[in-house]
């Protein structure tokens, strides 16, 4: 691969490390007052009782109850189980202090997203602060981790670490860390295809066996402790229970393609996914389809164009895809693009298309749980503001998909690495 000229590193300035320290203060104001509240208390409840069975019966038997997240996230919540004893009969998150805890590794994750961003757009730092302090500032982020209490920033710091790792040459890194985020939460699967496109691309077909190897080591290493209760087919049988159960809807609230056939078909109401319409071919299996085949032009566009920016806008993509084409998608679930789109703030189309869509992405999340009455009155997630935003949404991914097939020499990269970004 030709590595683009990196431009020349510029020192950091006064107000620039003011900007991000002052967004760092307010960023975690704002997280340390949120933590205790109520946030989602269904999720929060069923987490809180998961992180019960781990202390009771601990980290290896976890999987003898229903826990939908891979070993790491069980490696984090036992690491909670340890360090406060309640957990050995608290069931629910009904305690302010047990709720603070709970969403504490999500909000911690937070700042290490915002780190990451800052390190990846170094050589420029006024993007960089920019970057940083819109990770730690921006509502959804917040909204996400310290409100809601969910997990997306845990599995989103391993990826955007393997990303910082891959546009500097360390593949095998990167590798191990796209796993790692796997095996947080099986969103992450979606970051698999433009991964091994840049693998193969910027080394060869060895190089996709040598970090395929190093993938499939670390994901045996972490299921290791699991492997005598048959946690991993348990896991899975969750996953399936979880799908084809309460989750198996065309859409849960996420403003995507599927949001628009159900809002047209069912009057308000969620739809089945998994019924058969054309033979045995469901609506589930289309949404499988349909994105593995646009999926296939992301990883494409990787293998013709090996730059880092590609990449990047490669996986910014293919988080969207998935969010817009795959059934049973929880308005959440786009989180990704939000955090890699953050490394592009210095291309100016890239940066105003993140714009777009974090406004958007914000909307559907308060529009599905609003954390306030007069919120709900505004914001509403049926209608005409839902029908808007996902069209707006297959907009936005359609957007991604054909810049990341742009070839054209862009003096803009993202940031200045030996790699080019």
């Amino acid at each position: 691969m030709t590595a683009a000229a990196a431009p020349a590193a510029r020192p950091w300035t006064t107000r620039q490390r003011a900007t991000l320290g002052i967004a760092a203060v307010l960023g975690i104001s704002l997280r340390l007052v949120l933590l205790p509240t109520d946030g989602f208390r269904p999720d929060l409840d069923q987490f809180v009782l998961w992180v019960h069975g781990i202390a009771v019966n601990g980290v290896p038997n976890a999987y003898k109850t229903d826990i939908a997240f891979g070993p790491v996230m069980v490696y984090i919540w036992g690491v909670l189980a340890a360090i406060q004893p309640a957990f050995q009969t608290v069931t629910d998150a009904s305690d302010p202090a047990i709720r603070a805890l709970m969403k504490a590794p999500a909000s911690l994750a937070d700042l290490g997203l915002a780190a990451l961003v800052v390190y990846a757009l170094r050589e420029r730092p006024g993007w960089a602060a920019i970057g940083g302090a819109a990770i730690l500032l921006h509502p959804a982020v917040i909204d996400i981790s310290a409100w809601w209490g969910q997990y997306e920033s845990i599995y989103l710091l391993s990826a955007l670490g393997a990303v910082v790792f891959a546009i500097n040459g360390r593949n095998g890194f990167a590798a191990a860390l796209v796993v790692v985020s796997v095996m947080t939460k099986p969103q992450a699967l979606a970051f698999v295809l433009p991964f091994a496109a840049w693998f193969w691309t910027t080394g060869g077909w060895r190089e996709l066996v040598r970090t395929g190897l190093i993938g499939l080591a670390v994901a045996v290493a972490l299921w290791l402790p699991f492997i005598p209760s048959g946690g991993p087919m348990a896991f899975i049988q969750n996953l399936e229970h979880f799908q084809s159960g309460i989750f198996a809807i065309l859409s849960l609230r996420a403003w995507n393609a599927w949001w628009l056939l159900q809002s047209a078909a069912g009057g308000g109401n969620f739809v089945a996914d998994n019924v058969p319409f054309l033979g045995q071919l469901t609506l589930r299996m289309v949404g499988y389809i349909v994105t593995g085949l646009v999926s296939l032009i992301v990883a494409v566009a990787i293998l013709r164009d090996p730059r880092p920016r590609t990449l990047v806008i490669g996986l910014a993509a293919a988080t969207l895809i998935a969010f817009c084409f795959l059934t049973a998608m929880h308005e959440r679930y786009s989180f990704g693009a939000l955090v890699f789109l953050m490394l592009l703030v210095p291309d100016l189309r890239m940066r105003w298309l993140g714009v777009a869509f974090g406004v958007v992405f914000t909307l559907n999340l308060l529009a599905a749980v609003p954390p306030t009455p007069g919120i709900a009155s505004v914001v509403s997630i049926d209608g005409w503001m839902g029908i808007a935003g996902a069209m707006a949404m297959l907009v936005i991914m359609a957007a991604l998909v054909i810049g990341v097939g742009r070839r054209q020499d862009l003096r803009v990269e993202v940031g200045a690495t030996p790699a080019g970004l």
